[in-house]
Parts: C-alpha cells; sequence; structure tokens
C-alpha cells in the first residue's frame, strides 16, 4: 500500500478553519463525505469521535490521526489537512496539532486499515518532512511532497 492508493490530491486541505477539536473532526469528515458512498458528514464525524473517546488520536510531534471503520466503505479512504497554528487536539505531548490524516475504512479491513497508519507514522516520523509541511502554500504542493516522501519507503 502506498500513500496514492488512499489519498487523492483533492482531499488535500493546507488551512483548516478549525480551532477546536470538535470542528477540525467535522472539518476532517467533510473532505472525505464525497469519496464514500452514502455517508453523511454526521455519520463520518461519529465514526471518527467514537474512536476519539477511546483515546486521543494525537500522537505528538504536532500530527493526529483520526481514524475509524465504516461498514458499506469500499476501500481506505484518506485525507491530509493542516493547521498552522495548532488545535488543542488532546495529544500526549500535549503540544498543539498541526497535521492530520484522517483515515476511514471498511468495517472488515482491520489489516489494510493498520497497514494505512503505520504507513502514514512512518511518513510524518522525520522532523524536517513535518516542518516542510508545514512551509508549504497549495494542496497540489502539499500532496506531492505528501507522495515524493512516501516513494522513498
Amino acid at each position: 500500500m502506498t500513500i496514492t492508493d488512499i489519498l487523492t490530491a483533492d482531499r488535500v486541505l493546507p488551512d483548516l478553519a478549525a480551532t477546536t477539536k470538535d470542528d477540525v473532526l467535522a472539518e476532517l469528515a467533510s473532505l472525505l463525505v464525497g469519496q464514500i458512498p452514502q455517508s453523511t458528514p454526521d455519520r463520518l464525524v461519529a465514526v471518527l469521535r467514537e474512536r476519539e473517546r477511546l483515546n486521543s488520536t494525537a500522537i505528538g510531534d504536532g500530527i493526529a490521526i483520526p481514524h475509524g471503520r465504516l461498514p458499506g466503505t469500499k476501500s481506505v479512504v484518506a485525507g491530509f489537512a493542516r493547521s498552522r497554528g495548532g488545535v488543542d487536539f488532546d495529544s500526549v505531548d500535549r503540544q498543539p496539532t498541526h497535521l492530520f490524516f484522517v483515515l476511514i475504512a471498511p468495517d472488515d479491513a482491520a489489516a489494510m486499515h493498520l497497514k494505512a497508519l503505520a504507513r502514514i507514522s512512518r511518513l510524518l516520523k522525520d522532523k524536517a518532512f513535518r516542518e516542510h509541511l508545514l512551509a508549504l502554500r497549495t494542496p497540489q504542493e502539499l500532496y506531492d511532497a505528501i507522495v515524493a516522501e512516501d516513494a522513498k519507503f
């Protein structure tokens, strides 16, 4: 699995408007709603909130990977968003979160879901790459950088 299998340039948002965790989840859900048949923004937000209730998906270093599984979804779908100012996302390091990868996976695709999470984690572990993402301007620049970095693995 590569990032291009799950992410397209039209699902990259360079400037989140949201300033709260709930609003971030809603904005992230709106990135994916058109890609998942019979989904609604409210349904996607509910799936993401359900996962957040277990534990925050903010893993530190300014990164969060909100994710969930949704029955009826055909394949893993991802979106990427950035908040230059950062959002309090209940991160393990208590620092603001700037980079958000959102994933929705089929209910019966645990292995693919885990592979996608691992791929994204590996992609974002490099501090220089995270800083590069914060400096880019357009959705296409962000997407191209993500694809180029992913190709290194």
